[in-house]
């Protein structure tokens, strides 16, 4: 499914820290790949090496990056400027895109992003982000930050992936109470891309469809110029029960991503 331009929504994928794009690729890959089939996913990597040891030394090959730097306490930031700086000018000249994902340290810049766009602080010629998709997300903490960035519910469609061992899970719910109606997917695991259950796919499948609805919804063209016959299919793909239809094409392949034996595991458990 594509938009009125005929060109898929894109989302740029942001890492988590001392990892890479290409890790959070391989991280996402575990989900079932009919839930974004209709999105274009950009996976950069982040501005800075890794200045220390990468939890996925031996499990995944370098290069390894980080965002920014912080203090024990996530008070204090270092290089955050310049991050945001270089993700404002990605995301311009390679854009526009339609939304963010987000793992741990990159689903944490991701929320800021999308606050300070909010409140008109950066981004100010790129198109408002429809989309956030949030893996071990959390706050800022200094207060200079939460006031703009936070300032109010921020008005993105978003879902939280919330594990019940992480370490960041009170953080996780807290970020999620700075959007405006979050889905919150829940799962049994620690901090982690999680595998998903049949229930977290449908879920999930169903939240990216109604996106994917309504940008085809905004982009269609006016009634008396559509052709009949695209119209009446488009229709009558509307008029289908939604949720049966994803549940059952994700489905397909639960059974093959509880069998697959990835080294990324070993970092996750």
């Amino acid at each position: 499914m594509k938009g009125g331009d005929g060109a898929k929504m894109r989302i740029v994928c942001l890492h988590g820290f001392r990892t890479s794009g290409s890790f959070l690729r391989k991280q996402i890959s575990k989900w079932n790949p009919s839930i974004f089939a209709h999105f274009d996913m950009d996976f950069p990597d982040g501005i800075f090496p890794a200045g220390g040891k990468s939890e996925i030394e031996g499990i995944f090959p370098p290069p390894y990056f980080e965002w920014f730097q912080f203090n024990k306490d996530f008070t204090e930031y270092t290089n955050l400027e310049e991050c945001i700086a270089y993700l404002c000018e990605y995301i311009t000249s390679k854009g526009p895109f339609d939304g963010l994902l987000g793992f741990s340290q990159g689903a944490t810049l991701s929320a800021l992003l999308l606050g300070y766009q909010a409140q008109g602080k950066i981004l100010k010629e790129h198109p408002p982000f429809k989309l956030f998709v949030s893996i071990s997300g959390s706050k800022f903490r200094d207060p200079s930050i939460c006031e703009v960035a936070y300032k109010d519910p921020i008005r993105v469609k978003s879902v939280h992936f919330i594990g019940d061992k992480d370490w960041l899970k009170l953080p996780s719910e807290e970020l999620a109470t700075a959007f405006v109606n979050p889905l919150v997917i829940r799962h049994p695991q620690g901090h982690t891309v999680p595998r998903l259950d049949e229930d977290a796919v449908c879920k999930l499948s169903n939240w990216a469809m109604e996106i994917i609805l309504s940008q085809r919804s905004t982009n269609a063209a006016p009634v008396d110029t559509v052709d009949e016959t695209v119209k009446n299919d488009e229709e009558e793909e509307a008029a289908e029960p939604k949720e049966k239809c994803e549940c059952e094409i994700a489905g397909n392949g639960i059974a093959l991503q509880r069998r697959e034996a990835e080294a990324v595991e070993a970092v996750n458990a």
